[in-house]
C-alpha cells in the first residue's frame, strides 16, 4: 500500500497543519477583536468572519485526526467525510444567509464565498472517500484541501484586518 493510504505516514503533516491552523485561528481572533466595531458595520462581514474561522478550524481538525496513534484508516476516513460535509455545509449555510456587499458582483461573491468551502471541503471529502475506497489518491487530497483553506482564509483575514479600514 502506498503512503497516500497509510495514516501513520502523515503524522508530521498533521502536526504542521494543526500548529499552523491554530496559529492562524488565533491571529484571526486578534484581527476580529481589533476591528469588531467596523466589521459589524457591514452586514456581509460577520458571516465572512465566521467562514474564515471555519476555514482555519477545518485543517486544525484534520491535523488532529492525523496524529491519533494507531487509528484505523476507515475511522480516519469517516472523520474526514463527516468533517467535510458538516463544515462545508455550515459554511454554505452561512453564505446563503449573508448579505452580499454592494461592491460584490454575483461572480465575485461566488468566487470569494462559495468556492472556498467547495474547494477545501470537496478535497477533504475526496480524501476521506478515496482513503475508504483505497484508491483515487487517498490522503494526498489533504494537501489541496489544507492549502485552499489557508489561502482563502488568509485572503478573508486580510479583508477583515486591512481592507475594511480603507
Amino acid at each position: 500500500m502506498t503512503t497516500g493510504y497509510m495514516a501513520g505516514d502523515w503524522t508530521s503533516f498533521g502536526t504542521a497543519t494543526a500548529a499552523s491552523a491554530a496559529t492562524l485561528a488565533g491571529l484571526l481572533f486578534v484581527a476580529v477583536s481589533l476591528n469588531l466595531k467596523r466589521i459589524l458595520e457591514f452586514p456581509s462581514l460577520p458571516a465572512r468572519a465566521g467562514q474564515t474561522l471555519l476555514m482555519f478550524v477545518t485543517p486544525l481538525l484534520v491535523g488532529l485526526f492525523l496524529v491519533v496513534p494507531g487509528q484505523p484508516a476507515d475511522v480516519l476516513a469517516a472523520e474526514l467525510i463527516v468533517t467535510s460535509v458538516g463544515i462545508g455545509g455550515y459554511q454554505l449555510m452561512l453564505d446563503h444567509g449573508s448579505v452580499r456587499a454592494e461592491q460584490e458582483t454575483p461572480v465575485s461573491w461566488v468566487v470569494s464565498r462559495i468556492f472556498p468551502a467547495v474547494i477545501s471541503c470537496g478535497c477533504l471529502l475526496a480524501a476521506g472517500a478515496s482513503l475508504l475506497a483505497a484508491g483515487g489518491g487517498g490522503l494526498y487530497w489533504l494537501v489541496p484541501s489544507v492549502l485552499a483553506a489557508f489561502v482563502f482564509g488568509l485572503i478573508n483575514a486580510w479583508v477583515l484586518l486591512v481592507e475594511i479600514m480603507r
